[in-house]
């Protein structure tokens, strides 16, 4: 392979996997049920898996449309697009920010990766059996007061992530993928099957599928529409890079609804391998973020089997969040290996050891700098250090706002000629059902979502 790398999938299965990849990661796993848990279970699933429908397929179709029609990197293909068709030449100023942004948010994510791989370590060699509350505190506490500890676990992660994007498409992500994804939910299948021998699932599966209709209000609401959206990862520019990889002859909305599905599923198998478990123990559902590293290890750490279970979960919590990073970063080595003249190989190892650099604020805003608020004279943000900073404005902010961007570049700038050119095998009542809702009503859930996150 050629050192830019033949971008181009070899096969609509590997485009899948690779896709599925890149949406299954922490947000479905960690944060599904964390949030699930919160917001009164069955209510959050049903407006969850209603949200896919009518925003997450319209938007991940567009995102993904947008990039086979330009057939380049984020950047490449809105300058693309305004050669072939007339869009303005300003629409690559919003793929130079959703990329900076996407490494921005990788910095970050690989830190806390770097936290899955830490407990999948403690797990392995026996260190989290038989904990109680105060003891699994102390190891969350232990992991974050030590900046070393943190930045080895990143860099390990930088490293993999690294390696695996300077192979190229083929060489590398098809390669990873092949056998990262099928073992991700062969895990997943593991674990579920173990909650329902092991853990109360009965009580599981009503948490989640009997929903109160009661609790169905507008926070629910919004944070469900919430978690579809930063689940698929849409508005990065991401699966618009996927997106120009993609065979002429598969069928984009098609290929949206199979990804959606897929991870609407990873997160309730999420959910029905955690919950159980959780009611089994007698702890609480509604734990918040803490859910997955200072509560899940107590009770994994009294079931039978527990040095297995427990590593088996960080290690399926380890490969969702290492698909999803890979994922990321070949976006931006994408935009970056058309813009510069150095090679991908040079270029990867590069932006990697950057990323692990930026990744160090993330790090010490747990510790050395964990008093450090810049924003402390403006209300709202008094308690918010450089980590909360840095995740307030990419993920509740920039990230919805490139989420409307990309509506509006799919349901408006470009022509209906221009989609339906690159929706062919979409029957025509569908293709006008996903123009309707993405030129009306997807623009507004993102905004509502952006407004809830201000």
């Amino acid at each position: 392979m050629s050192e830019t790398s033949n971008k181009h999938w070899s096969s609509n299965y590997l485009f899948l996997l690779a896709s599925i990849g890149s949406t299954v990661g922490l947000s479905n796993i960690w944060k599904f049920t964390y949030l699930a848990g919160e917001n009164g279970g069955g209510a959050f699933v049903l407006v969850y898996l209603f949200s896919l429908i009518v925003m997450g397929v319209p938007i991940l179709a567009a995102e993904m449309m947008i990039g086979r029609r330009g057939g380049k990197s984020m950047v490449g293909t809105l300058r693309e697009l305004g050669i072939k068709d007339g869009i303005s030449k300003r629409w690559t100023i919003f793929g130079w920010t959703a990329m900076v942004v996407v490494f921005v948010i990788l910095s970050f994510y690989c830190v806390i990766t770097g936290w899955t791989l830490d407990y999948t370590i403690l797990s392995l060699s026996g260190s989290l059996n038989h904990l109680d509350a105060i003891q699994a505190s102390g190891i969350y506490q232990s992991l974050l007061n030590n900046p070393v500890r943190m930045a080895v676990g990143s860099a390990a992660i930088v490293l993999v992530t690294t390696w695996i994007v300077a192979l190229g498409v083929q060489g590398g992500l098809e390669r990873s993928i092949r056998w990262m994804m099928p073992t991700l939910f062969i895990l997943l299948v593991a674990l579920v099957f173990y909650a329902m021998f092991f853990g109360e699932f009965l009580a599981g599966l009503k948490f989640l599928f009997m929903p109160d209709f009661s609790k169905i209000t507008p926070q629910v609401l919004l944070a469900a529409f919430g978690q579809a959206f930063f689940s698929l990862g849409v508005g990065t520019g991401v699966m618009l890079t996927y997106g120009a990889y993609m065979p002429r002859h598969v069928p984009v909305f098609r290929s949206a609804v199979i990804i959606a599905f897929s991870d609407g599923l990873a997160s309730i198998m999420a959910g029905l391998a955690i919950f159980p478990i959780v009611f089994k123990y007698g702890l609480s559902p509604a734990e918040g973020p803490g859910l997955i590293f200072l509560t899940l290890p107590i009770a994994f750490g009294e079931i039978p089997g527990s040095g297995y279970v427990g590593s088996l979960f960080f290690i399926l919590l380890l490969f969702a969040a290492l698909t999803s990073a890979i994922s990321l970063m070949e976006s931006v080595i994408s935009t970056l290996e058309e813009a510069l003249p150095v090679n991908r190989k040079k270029m990867t190892i590069r932006a990697g050891f950057i990323l692990w650099v930026l990744g160090l604020i993330t790090v010490f805003s747990f510790n050395w700098w964990s008093d450090v608020k810049p924003l402390s004279m403006i209300t709202g943000f008094e308690d918010k250090n450089l980590f909360n900073l840095i995740d307030y404005f990419c993920s509740n902010l920039l990230m919805p706002v490139g989420g409307v961007l990309m509506t509006v570049i799919g349901g408006w700038s470009l022509s209906a000629g221009a989609t339906k050119t690159e929706m062919t095998g979409t029957p025509e009542a569908v293709y006008r059902l996903w123009h309707f809702l993405i030129r009306f009503i997807c623009p507004v859930i993102v905004i509502l979502i952006l407004l809830s996150g201000i």
